[in-house]
């Protein structure tokens, strides 16, 4: 869908002299090295909001990015290392056949499993991002999908695949592949009685996406807790202002403007992601 009102393009975007105002938009490289860079510290960043919004559980969850230099590897966490201690160079290069080929650590095997499919599935998209969220993990064990009943769950309206068939921990190419044909073309699949997944252009709005699918499902699940004391089901967002809504708040360019206050912050704050 084509954004209905893009986010810069508004009376807001200029001062009372008609001036044009500064706002954030993704980066420009001079070499593959600035931006292979850039991509590793924004994952590690990634890593670091994950663990800051609760979303690192023991050694399960993992988040991609494609090398800029070499597309079909991707850098992925290392086994067994805590979100909230990875930085840039503690980040792993595996190939399109689950091969390390950069880095020392070995990789998560059900990381290898869905991301190797997902990317090779999907050209277009640079990451992608799974963790194991109380609030994905209750609302996937559930006979239900995504509901429309908040602005921000309308940014997956008509987005959000559902892979039904668990058969336990994805440690297989098959599997892989069937959960990417499960997502399709879409920024994100509910894998059932397991979790969620999210992609995007970058890691920015892939785990941005992340971070909103799951605080949506947090929400979803409030709502029918509180509506058991009212007799009555949540209220609904209508389908013709859900699409409209997602035209404001799903595409990938708001993915990525969503993702720069916590970069701001984390990158600040904890300056050795850089390292």
């Amino acid at each position: 869908m084509t954004p209905a009102v893009p986010v810069v393009a508004n009376a807001a975007s200029t001062d009372a002299m008609g001036r044009p105002l500064d706002v954030a938009r993704p980066p420009v490289f001079a070499t593959v090295a600035e931006e292979r860079a850039h991509r590793k510290a924004k994952l590690a960043g990634a890593f670091r909001m994950f663990s800051k919004a609760g979303l690192d559980e023991g050694v399960a969850g993992h988040i991609t990015v494609r090398d800029p230099e070499e597309p079909d590897t991707f850098w992925v966490n290392p086994f067994g290392m805590h979100f909230s201690m990875i930085r840039s160079s503690d980040l792993v290069r595996v190939n399109e056949e689950g091969r390390v080929v950069e880095g020392g650590r070995m990789v998560n095997g059900a990381a290898v499993a869905i991301h190797c499919a997902v990317h090779a599935a999907r050209p277009d998209v640079l990451a992608a991002a799974h963790a194991h969220g109380p609030a994905g993990k209750t609302l996937s064990s559930l006979e239900m999908s995504v509901e429309m009943l908040t602005q921000d769950a309308c940014a997956f309206y008509n987005d959000l695949g559902v892979y039904d068939d668990f058969t336990g921990v994805v440690l297989d190419a098959e599997e892989g592949r069937r959960i990417a044909g499960a997502l399709g073309t879409r920024k994100a699949v509910m894998l059932r009685n397991h979790g969620m997944l999210t992609v995007g252009t970058s890691v920015d709005s892939a785990a941005w996406w992340f971070l909103t699918l799951e605080r949506t499902a947090q929400c979803q699940l409030d709502a029918y807790a509180a509506a058991a004391g009212l007799g009555k089901p949540p209220r609904q967002v209508s389908p013709d202002a859900a699409e409209q809504t997602y035209g404001v708040v799903g595409y990938e360019f708001v993915g990525w403007f969503q993702f720069q206050p916590i970069w701001e912050r984390i990158s600040r704050d904890q300056p050795d992601i850089f390292d």
